[in-house]
């Protein structure tokens, strides 16, 4: 059975075009240890040149390994990864060869490619930004040259991967002006935890409308309902208790009205300003806007049993599926990871999106969508971590409310 390994890459520039480089590693899949990097500075190109540079470079690196392995590659540059799946065109005329010489690398049933988030993809982001201080000083870059560890005189690589191969590749296995591919300490599991600050979203469930007692489908594409009076003092409630905890640091909220009224509550107690983000907006319902489950059931059998049973059914009159949500609510997470990192943030929002960030940390499947419980004007916390890792805090506490 052939070997599978991982491969991660990225590229930079630094004013696009200006100053580039780009990183690779190579993973094996099976025990997360890191089977060699690569790394070069490459003078004045633009930022998509050094991420197809750092594919290149990542793809070579694991063929010298071994050439009849299966390949994954993560990268966060959406673009290449989009044209290497064939699903878009590649029309830049710098691109189409940089794409033909990765192609040539594997057969292409042999690799597959799929998009990380930048958090996730900080080994290779290193190694780039690596290169790019190298170039910018003059030198070549070197693999660990950076490090602390080596800095403070520990020990260097043993020079052998797991294989019993040499760890070093010569340059010409990647092509001419490449930089060496050498092997590396562990990383991934085997690696010291890299946890730093998390970036800490609370999620707020807005307070009642006149729909929640009553347990009404109420999504985004109904009627819009603004609090209702026990709404409003649900809102009061959770910004005296948000301000006795002091921590949070920004406010974004649903575009919908229940959601920004309860966030302009919480932002006038707290002295924030209120960034609106149409990501969290909730379920489009289609034409069960405004009714309840058992409304729903007596006129749209088949539908809500299609929709209850999978996540890709959308409910009738072409609202929104569950697996939708989940690609736009994923989507706003990760930018607003970005934005906001090392941060925690007061994130005003409704039942699906707090529910599926919730899903999305715990990697559980759709149906447990269906197996939370989640008040009006609950607090919920999700920690995220620089190694990609996250943490449920909190779900559903409302004891502010009490």
């Amino acid at each position: 059975m052939p070997r599978t390994f991982i491969v991660e890459a990225d590229g930079g520039s630094r004013g696009n075009p200006g100053p580039a480089g780009y990183g690779a590693v190579v993973i094996d899949s099976e025990t997360g240890e890191t089977l060699a990097e690569a790394a070069e500075y490459l003078g004045t190109a633009t930022n998509n040149v050094a991420e197809y540079r750092g594919l290149v470079a990542g793809l070579r690196a694991a063929h010298a390994l071994d050439p009849e392995a299966e390949i994954r590659v993560r990268m966060d540059s959406k673009l290449v990864v989009e044209q290497m799946s064939g699903r878009w065109k590649i029309k830049h005329p710098d691109m189409q060869p940089l794409a033909a010489t990765a192609k040539a690398v594997f057969p292409p049933d042999r690799v597959t490619y799929e998009w990380i988030p930048r958090a996730q993809n900080k080994h290779a982001d290193r190694l780039a930004n690596e290169a790019m201080d190298a170039g910018a000083a003059g030198r070549q870059w070197e693999p660990g040259a950076s490090r602390a560890a080596l800095a403070a005189g520990s020990r260097e690589p043993s020079g052998a991967t797991a294989s019993g191969t040499t760890a070093s590749v010569a340059a010409e296995s990647q092509g001419a002006g490449a930089t060496a591919i050498t092997a590396t300490p562990p990383s991934g599991w085997a690696a010291p935890a890299d946890l730093g600050a998390p970036t800490t979203f609370v999620l707020l469930r807005h307070g009642e409308t006149a729909l929640t007692p009553e347990k009404r489908f109420s999504g985004s594409g109904g009627s819009d309902p603004e609090l209702s009076e026990a709404g409003r003092l649900q809102a009061r409630e959770a910004a005296a208790a948000l301000a006795v905890r002091g921590t949070v640091q920004a406010i974004v909220s649903s575009p919908l009205r229940r959601c920004r009224e309860t966030a302009g509550t919480i932002a006038a107690r707290l002295g924030l300003d209120v960034r609106i983000e149409d990501g969290l907006r909730e379920t489009d319902f289609g034409a069960w806007e405004g009714l309840t489950f058992s409304e729903v059931r007596e006129r749209y059998p088949d539908d809500l049993n299609a929709w209850l049973a999978s996540a890709k059914a959308e409910p009738t009159g072409g609202g929104e599926s569950f697996a939708a949500v989940a690609r736009r609510v994923a989507q706003t997470r990760d930018r607003l990871q970005t934005r906001y990192a090392g941060k925690t943030v007061l994130l005003v929002t409704h039942v699906t999106p707090v529910k599926t960030l919730v899903r999305l940390a715990l990697g559980a499947p759709p149906e447990s969508l269906f197996r939370m419980e989640l008040s009006a004007a609950s607090l919920s916390a999700i920690a995220y971590y620089a190694d990609g890792n996250a943490s449920l805090r909190l779900l559903n506490d409302t004891s502010h409310l009490r």
